[in-house]
């Protein structure tokens, strides 16, 4: 089991630096087009309902942000690696929660959670490649360590940002900010 184990893990690892390399070395245009979050994080939620089952992890979706240009797949692996990442620290009933609203022409989609956060650190290191909060975590929690350095390429790709914030209540909150698209534009 051990074995199977590292195999698992090694397979993750592999399949998230090819992933990251694609999207950092990949300068050929990828396929636009207008993408609804709402139903972009409802999509991310079914896909991820057998592991939020299993970590018993509550969710909801919450507002509505205006659409944004961007590549669905992309943008949706982004959102399932905040989602995922967020489920690995709740606590069983804990909650996790996707934001929807527009600021000052963004779409802002912000995923929170009620679990440890990430303490204190300078949260844009959790963005860097390998980097981990607590070393003695890492396996257990089962990441390869690249789920965040992933998202801030995809983000960034699309001209966009992403941060880290602790909640002051506990648990974290990452925010991805997209350039909206208004209602009349393709």
């Amino acid at each position: 089991s051990i074995i199977v184990g590292e195999s698992e893990r090694l397979s993750r690892l592999t399949n998230d630096l090819l992933a990251l390399q694609r999207i950092e070395n990949d300068h050929t245009p990828f396929e636009l087009s207008r993408v609804n979050l709402n139903s972009l994080a409802h999509s991310v939620l079914d896909a991820l309902e057998p592991i939020l089952r299993d970590r018993e992890a509550n969710t909801e979706i919450v507002g509505e942000a205006p659409d944004v240009l961007g590549n669905p797949d992309r943008l949706k692996q982004a959102v399932t690696n905040l989602v995922e990442n967020a489920s690995r620290f709740i606590e069983p009933d804990g909650h996790i929660t996707i934001e929807l609203f527009g600021l000052k022409g963004n779409s802002i989609l912000a995923v929170k959670d009620d679990g440890t956060g990430f303490g204190d650190i300078d949260p844009q290191l959790l963005f860097d490649r390998f980097y981990r909060t607590d070393a003695s975590r890492s396996r257990g929690t089962g990441g390869t360590g690249l789920g965040l350095a992933i998202v801030k390429s995809v983000v960034e790709s699309h001209d966009g940002t992403v941060e880290a914030i602790n909640l002051p209540d506990g648990g974290a909150c990452f925010i991805i900010a997209l350039p909206s698209i208004l209602p009349g534009e393709r």
